[in-house]
């Protein structure tokens, strides 16, 4: 669905991103890695907000810049790590403004656009606020209304940023349960740095130092040996119950 390929980026003059390669397709992907890894810049990269110095990104097999802002925008919906969302709109409002790539600045709401709203706010839990000021929630509440907003767009690709940002430990649970159930019709990308909560993922792709190391399902031993070199071996991924956990190694 999107893909980056051969992609060389800078910021401020320090090299970020080193001839990556990474697919998404269908399903959800946690990037992880260490701090400075590169891991929001390529989500960026992926959504457009950061041109490549090299290589490139592909979306639905056309380079991005084939596409117009608005096709991307109905095609990639983006959830920052951080966000200057006015905070004067009401929660709804907020969530409004993710079907605008559909609508246009001065188009009218119609049905179908309302119910994309109600259903983003019904999946995220933030639908009994829906009337107050976004400035009168805390952290975890406008966290879920802005995830609500991406999901309003009602797009194939949905790039998340640290979505568990102040989402409380139940939250973090049912972002995973809306993940997993987003990626079996749509391509989920995420970064976390809760590694325990990306292995919960389909699969994971893992970057340090700017470059792709490893990437795979997420029992894949190979990908496991990974994770536990670029962390300099500060964790051990062990199997729990169905699945797997990060376990940190402190002698």
């Amino acid at each position: 669905m999107i893909e980056a390929r051969g992609l060389h980026l800078s910021l401020a003059g320090r090299t970020v991103l080193q001839g990556v390669d990474a697919g998404f397709d269908n399903g959800w992907t946690a990037i992880v890695g260490p701090n400075g890894a590169g891991k929001s810049t390529l989500l960026r990269a992926l959504a457009g907000l950061l041109a490549p110095e090299a290589g490139g990104v592909r979306l639905e097999g056309r380079t991005l810049v084939e596409w117009s802002a608005q096709e991307r925008g109905q095609r990639i919906a983006w959830l920052p790590q951080a966000s200057d969302t006015v905070s004067d709109l009401s929660a709804r409002d907020v969530v409004m403004l993710g079907r605008i790539p559909h609508l246009g600045l001065v188009g009218t709401p119609g049905p179908r656009d309302e119910a994309a709203v109600e259903a983003a706010m019904r999946q995220t839990e933030c639908a009994a606020w829906a009337d107050r000021r976004l400035s009168a929630l805390s952290g975890g509440e406008r966290q879920r209304v802005l995830l609500a907003r991406a999901l309003a767009v009602k797009a194939p690709v949905l790039l998340l940023d640290e979505p568990t940002a102040h989402l409380d430990p139940p939250h973090q649970v049912s972002l995973v349960r809306l993940c997993r159930v987003l990626g079996q019709d749509r391509t989920v990308v995420t970064v976390l740095h809760d590694l325990n909560l990306a292995l919960q993922a389909d699969r994971l792709l893992v970057l340090d130092q700017g470059h792709a190391i490893a990437a795979g399902e997420r029992d894949d031993p190979t990908l496991h040996l990974a994770l536990e070199q670029v962390f300099g071996g500060s964790i051990r991924i062990q199997p729990a119950g169905e699945g797997w956990m990060a376990v940190p190694q402190v002698d």
